[in-house]
């Protein structure tokens, strides 16, 4: 199909829609040319022309079709008009005769129309197709669809069809398709039709765009105490307070579906704009509802989303409002939060981490660090700690506060926790077989979703029963709050563990429950005192009594009990000597050193 000038892929302009067919026309019987106007295929030979009796047939018929259609001269000129073209425009068929269809039309101001329709009366062309607004005399203006064909013989056809009341269907249904009935606001495909322009509109005046997100808090349930129908209520209320706040801006309003709402803000002038708009919202919804007689209090959590719009996607803006969403419901409700891109981040890493890490097990991409628990009173090695590491590919070495809470979370703790006590099981024998005169103790620690969802106690004895290490070697630690109130299979484990000769540690102790006589009914053999308690013991210059006073008390009470106790996080040799004095048996920390790999602790005992 050719461009309206004759030339290939030229679009007409968007006043007028020209769809245009070039002349292929079957040729004609032995390669006779096209009959000029007035002669028949057949003229010359001994075909019979049309008779009287066919013209006034043809004529009676052209004057009475509903059509409004003109017969042209092959210099555009109207030979001749029927009824149905003269009510269509105003003005009668006779007055037509002899007039420039392309002017009449208001073709002349269109140089596509205007060329296509002159390639129609030269033959370039079979057929002109456009769609526009003609002007008729008392000033009024009717939408039509103007069709000009050749039929092979001249006269031209030209044919108009008022298309006005047809358009105007089809900008209601549309309407209707792209606006919630509830709110009678935008819907979601309107709404992301109009973001999706607002992002790739590069001329804007800004070129910046924000986005508040909201949804509302607790809105479920008033579905489910006092039905939809005043639900439905709730949130066209709604959407006339968000309107009223977005008006004064030109901001669109949109319901997405359900009790979620957005609202755009084009042209953004800096995301101070987006966050008073959010602030606008919030105090807009603060006045109860009066709806389907109830008053009804609402709050919503929005996500503002502020940035240049180069470089963006209406895709990637949603992830951002929807993360940001998120992150104000997580952070109380009824409150605004602004998009962080380092906060997302870290969502993302963390996504990326949790995806990855049963396999990471698998492919075995975790090492183990150790530090010394050291003498107070000799200085001598004790004992150490064996601490996980993820060495991975992409983030580097990750410590366990960026993934050990993700294991917990989706169940992969236990096959963790089962290479790490296998690991330092293994090394903690070899050290042994090193250096018999000076046996170390490694403690590992356990989490509580291992004992709950595996066997600890038969993963620890084939461990032990593997490596060859003596029970008395190993230190099991577990945290307060998972020790405290153990009852059923936890109980059991412990008891079974202590059985055997597996030492029990409780470790961060002091910030849980804190329960010393419940503690003695425990078989629990070492404290490790939370690091919180030894940050007054920092400086010697400004001690703090207090913390002092607790710490010889603890030690005091967990002495009596038959338990010893470790300090952790000491960090300077004036805390360390403090502890000392007080009775602390062991300390862990930066002062005696950070978690090193197994050859350092090696080269310690050497």
């Amino acid at each position: 199909m050719g461009g309206p000038s004759g030339g290939p892929g030229v679009e007409p302009e968007s006043t007028a829609q020209v769809i245009t067919h070039s002349h292929t026309s079957a040729p004609h019987s032995g390669g006779a040319e096209p009959q000029p106007a007035g002669r028949t295929a057949g003229q010359g030979s001994t075909a019979a022309r049309p008779g009287d009796a066919d013209l006034r047939d043809y004529r009676a018929a052209f004057a009475i079709a509903q059509t409004a259609m003109a017969l042209l001269a092959p210099d555009g000129t109207v030979l001749e008009a029927n009824g149905a073209l003269g009510a269509l425009l105003g003005a009668s068929p006779e007055r037509m005769s002899a007039t420039g269809a392309a002017a009449l039309l208001g073709l002349s101001g269109d140089r596509h129309a205007r060329a296509a329709f002159h390639d129609v009366l030269t033959g370039r062309r079979e057929r002109l197709r456009c769609t526009r607004g003609i002007t008729r005399p008392d000033g009024s203006t009717v939408h039509a669809e103007i069709t000009l064909s050749r039929t092979g013989a001249r006269p031209l056809l030209l044919s108009v069809e008022d298309v006005g009341e047809r358009d105007t269907l089809r900008e209601e249904l549309r309407h209707l398709r792209m606006h919630d009935p509830v709110s009678r606001l935008p819907n979601r495909a309107l709404f992301f039709e109009r973001l999706s322009a607002a992002v790739g509109d590069h001329g804007s005046r800004t070129g910046r765009i924000g986005l508040c997100y909201l949804d509302l808090d607790g809105f479920k349930a008033v579905n489910d105490t006092l039905g939809h129908r005043v639900g439905d209520e709730l949130l066209a209320a709604v959407g006339r307070r968000l309107l009223a706040c977005a008006e004064p801006g030109g901001h669109l309003v949109a319901r997405l579906g359900g009790d979620e709402f957005a609202l755009l803000v084009r042209d953004s002038t800096g995301t101070g704009q987006a966050t008073d708009l959010a602030e606008a919202v919030l105090a807009a919804l603060q006045p109860p509802f009066d709806v389907g007689g109830h008053r009804l209090a609402v709050s919503a959590s929005i996500g503002v989303v502020e940035r240049e719009a180069a470089g963006t996607s209406a895709t990637g803006l949603m992830q951002a409002a929807d993360t940001t969403l998120y992150w104000a419901k997580a952070d109380g409700k009824a409150r605004w939060t602004l998009f962080d891109p380092e906060r997302n981040e870290h969502r993302m890493t963390r996504q990326a981490l949790s995806r990855t890490l049963r396999q990471a097990v698998e492919r075995g991409e975790f090492v183990l660090d150790y530090q010394p628990l050291v003498a107070l009173d000799s200085g001598e090695l004790r004992g150490v700690e064996a601490l996980v590491r993820w060495e991975h590919p992409h983030f580097g070495r990750l410590a366990p506060n960026r993934f050990i809470g993700l294991a917990e979370e989706d169940g992969s703790i236990v096959q963790l926790g089962r290479w790490v006590l296998a690991e330092s099981c293994r090394q903690a024998r070899a050290w042994q077989l090193a250096h018999p005169e000076a046996p170390l103790v490694v403690s590992v620690n356990v989490a509580v979703r291992q004992v709950w969802d595996s066997d600890l106690v038969a993963d620890v004895a084939a461990i032990l029963a593997d490596t060859g290490l003596p029970p008395r070697l190993l230190q099991l630690e577990l945290t307060e709050s998972a020790v405290m109130g153990s009852a059923g299979r936890p109980l059991q484990a412990l008891h079974a563990l202590d059985e055997m000769g597996v030492r029990i540690a409780i470790d961060d102790f002091g910030t849980g429950y804190s329960n010393l006589a419940y503690m003695s009914r425990l078989p629990v053999s070492a404290l490790k005192l939370d690091g919180s308690f030894v940050q007054g013991f920092r400086s010697a210059e400004h001690p703090n009594p207090a913390d002092e006073t607790i710490v010889e008390a603890l030690v005091e009470l967990a002495h009596r009990l038959g338990l010893t106790v470790t300090a952790e996080c000491v960090e300077n040799a004036e805390q360390a000597e403090r502890l000392r004095r007080i009775g602390c048996d062991t300390g862990q920390g930066w002062h005696y050193s950070r978690p090193v790999a197994a050859a350092a602790i090696s080269a310690l005992l050497d």
